[in-house]
This record gives C-alpha cells, sequence and structure tokens, in this order.
C-alpha cells in the first residue's frame, strides 16, 4: 500500500538529476507547506514563497544518494 502523503522515490530521483516536470511535482507536492510559510500579516509574501522555492530546487539538486554496500 502506497503512503499518498510521501513522493514516490522515483520523482526524487529523476528531479535531483534536473528533470523539470519531477523538480515541477516536487514543487507541486509541497505547494501549500510552501504558501503557509510564506504568510505574513495573513497574506503570502511573493518574495518569501519564491526564496522557499528557490531554495528547495538548490537543496534538489544538490542532494546525494548515498551508495548502499552489499
Amino acid at each position: 500500500m502506497k503512503n499518498l502523503k510521501l513522493i514516490p522515490y522515483e520523482t526524487i530521483v529523476r528531479a535531483t538529476n534536473g528533470e523539470p516536470e519531477a523538480v515541477d511535482e516536487v514543487l507541486q507536492h509541497y505547494s501549500k507547506r510552501i504558501r503557509l510559510a510564506s504568510l505574513e500579516n495573513g497574506h503570502v509574501n511573493k518574495d518569501t514563497e519564491d526564496n522557499i522555492k528557490r531554495r528547495l530546487i538548490a537543496a534538489l539538486f544538490q542532494f546525494r544518494f548515498d551508495e548502499q554496500a552489499t
């Protein structure tokens, strides 16, 4: 049974490899949380929202998977 609250592993791998569709899926998955974190005085601060998105994308490209020992 899949946990619908999680992003599929394959999507994360594709996003870390720079596939635009996968990056968009990750951003879409976290869009509600990003908007919530961007609230200031009850309104979404667009600069804050854009900054969070840029930082998430940068983190995706820096993420590396450890090779599993066999």
